[in-house]
Order: structure tokens, then sequence, then C-alpha cells
């Protein structure tokens, strides 16, 4: 299941961008993050594709979904300009964004190279 974060759930299960310069991700898991909008329709289309995801990789993964809205320091800090973007984040290394409504084969395949993640 997909995790609604605020900003102070971002800096305990995400990254603490107040105590920290540099990236420490401090997950347990590999995990995505979706950059969002409610107003968003290809958001709208991206969201069950990660809710599906979510189910099937638990254990493996964590999906989490920030809403650009209310969160906007968190979209700020990423410099998030164009929604959906997603952000992977890989144990023990830089996360990498992907900007747009990526189908679920493409999202499979960044899960395989970048978090190392697979079925």
């Amino acid at each position: 299941m997909t995790t609604h974060l605020t900003k102070d759930d971002f800096k305990a299960k995400v990254f603490d961008f107040e105590a920290n310069q540099e990236w420490k991700y401090e997950g347990d898991l590999p995990s995505i993050i979706d950059f969002y909008a409610d107003w968003c329709q290809p958001c709208k289309m991206v969201a069950p594709i990660l809710e599906e995801l979510s189910t099937e990789f638990e254990g493996k993964m964590h999906v989490y979904k920030v809403n650009t809205e209310q969160e906007q320091e968190l979209a700020a800090m990423f410099g998030i300009r164009s929604i959906p973007s997603m952000l992977f984040i890989p144990m023990g290394e830089k996360p990498q964004m992907a900007v747009g409504a990526l189908p679920k084969d493409q999202i499979m395949q960044a899960m395989k190279e970048v978090l190392n993640v697979e079925a």
C-alpha cells in the first residue's frame, strides 16, 4: 500500500534535510516517491500502477506519495516543476528522478536497474 508523506514523515523515513547537508537515505528498503497533485490527470493514471506495485513488492520496497500542493517545501527541495515526478531511491546510492506518467513496464525497468528490485 502506498503511504502519503508529510514533511515530518519524509524527514524520518527518507531524508532529514534539516539535519544533513549530504544525501543520507533513512529508509530500510529501496523506495519510489511519487510527487503528484489531486488535479493532475497523468498523476491519476499512474496512481493505480504504483498502488499495484506497492502490494506486489511489499517487503521489497516502499512506495511513497507526496502531494505537491500540501508539501510545497518538499516539492521545491527536489525542484519539482512537472508532475508526476518519481524519485527512485536505491539503498546506499544517490536517488534518480523520472518525470512524466511512466507506463508500468518502464517503472518496473527502473525498479530493476536503479533499485535492484525485481519479481
